[in-house]
């Protein structure tokens, strides 16, 4: 494809994801916009995969509405895998043809300008790094949100350390399943809660311990050096079960109680020795480099779930809402032979 100056306008149309009010997953739906036009600085990406992510839920059901505005129509969508097709007159770290994976800023998905969920995406070249040469496009997709919020959240936040006790509420769930898999490659001892029919779904995963959270009290479990909370929900129960220096990363928070779960992480990041911290990621080229190595070198493998068309966006979201996933809800966008 012809490279299209920063200043032009998009010469044709792609499809894209949309919704035009907050509300349930129905209110998603697919529709033809212009092709995003890309600066001298950015490359444009024809996208093979995205994936649905818990945030996106939350933003589409109208949860975030006061971070982010009522502008309308919105698109939908954070990472993706795919291959660029036009290079900005700046860039000199990127070529066309080549195949990446990375995400989208997270401002934009509170903007909602911009989404992965789109057959085209246009980004800086330090959002994004090669894909895995060992996995598809379909596989790659499944392992950047989580793979790259878990090594941060173990590894930068907790500080992990080989042989300390690590537990992992939702272990079964897009960033769960990489967070076991990471922990082990951490060399932690891992806990995994899951609901009992993922149960040995989580132990294939590497975690040493597996526990239905139905029927497990917290008391139960013992002590951990790390929580990994992807839940969010119950975060003073969970806080409770780290040692004296333990360290609790909570990656979620209850939507329904917003102002006072969000007050908690926030009084626990300043009080007491066993804190709560909290973080939105917002990974760039080197975290995407690292857990392709990971990938590559067989510490981490890609949990799929399902895949969906692009058409079917409202059924992918409703099935990630109705729980018991395992892995990650695939957005097939633009099939890619493999």
């Amino acid at each position: 494809m012809t490279p299209v100056d920063h200043d032009q306008t998009a010469e044709s149309e792609m499809r894209a994801a949309l919704f035009d009010r907050y509300g349930p997953p129905s209110v998603l739906y697919e529709a033809k916009v212009p092709i995003p036009r890309h600066t001298s600085k950015e490359i444009r990406v024809r996208v093979h995969a995205t994936t649905v992510n818990g945030g996106e839920l939350a933003a589409r059901a109208g949860e975030l509405r006061l971070l982010m505005g009522r502008r309308f129509p919105r698109y939908i969508g954070m990472d993706f895998v795919g291959e660029v097709v036009d290079v900005g007159s700046s860039v000199t770290d990127a070529r066309n043809g080549e195949f990446v994976c990375g995400v989208l800023p997270r401002s934009t998905e509170l903007i909602g300008r911009r989404g992965s969920a789109a057959e085209y995406v246009t980004v800086k070249p330090n959002r994004v790094t090669r894909k895995p040469r060992n996995l598809t496009s379909v596989e790659a997709a499944s392992i950047l949100g989580g793979g790259t919020t878990s090594i941060t959240a173990l590894r930068d936040v907790a500080h992990l350390q080989p042989g300390e006790r690590l537990l992992i509420r939702g272990a079964s769930g897009g960033v769960g399943s990489m967070a076991v898999q990471i922990g082990k490659a951490f060399g932690a001892h891992v806990t995994g809660l899951a609901g009992k029919s993922n149960l040995d779904f989580v132990r294939d995963l590497g975690a040493d311990e597996v526990f239905d959270y139905r029927t497990t009290q917290p008391g139960q479990l013992g002590r951990f050096d790390v929580v990994l909370d992807t839940v969010g929900t119950d975060h003073a129960t969970y806080r409770r079960l780290l040692t004296r220096t333990g360290r609790m990363v909570a990656i979620a928070f209850d939507t329904s109680h917003l102002v006072r779960s969000v007050g908690y992480l926030l009084a626990s990041t300043v009080h007491g020795s066993k804190r709560v911290r909290f973080f939105s990621g917002n990974p760039q080229r080197e975290l995407f480099a690292e857990l392709v190595q990971l990938a590559e070198d067989g510490e981490v493998r890609p949990v799929v779930d399902t895949v969906h068309q692009l058409s079917d966006i409202a059924a992918a979201h409703a099935a990630l809402e109705a729980g018991g996933v395992r892995g990650k809800h695939i957005i097939e966008v633009t099939p890619h032979p493999e």
